[in-house]
């Protein structure tokens, strides 16, 4: 799971490019390591793998089984960045002790932004 100097995240594109996805629309999830460089004062970012799900959404129905399994396989990540995610999905997400962040845009800059709020927490 997530230590303080490093931690996962799920990232949601169809492109590899662009925070694009529904949470529950979603097939792929692009997994990052984050890592704090204290010495440099910097984030260090790494892709570590594709992670390729079912979507929880099917015609406007989904499955509560399925949510909570695909909740579960983020089960290492801290957070996962989306275009957009349900009130439902966000709970089932919380409850493994996970953070949904709605975060569109080009991934690199969601990430920046993740990293910003993450300064931002530590201050508190």
């Amino acid at each position: 799971m997530a230590d303080n100097n490093q931690y996962k995240i799920a990232v949601a594109s169809s492109d590899g490019i662009v925070v694009n996805s529904h949470f529950g629309r979603a097939e792929d999830f692009l997994i990052y390591r984050l890592e704090i460089d204290n010495e440099n004062d910097c984030w260090l970012k790494e892709f570590i793998e594709l992670r390729k799900v079912a979507p929880v959404c099917q015609g406007g129905n989904h499955d509560d089984n399925r949510l909570q399994e695909t909740a579960k396989l983020f089960s290492d990540c801290k957070y996962v960045l989306v275009s957009r995610i349900g009130q439902g999905a966000a709970f089932a997400l919380e409850g493994k002790g996970i953070t949904p962040m709605e975060l569109p845009g080009m991934i690199d800059e969601s990430i920046e932004k993740l990293i910003v709020y993450e300064k931002l927490q530590s201050l508190f």
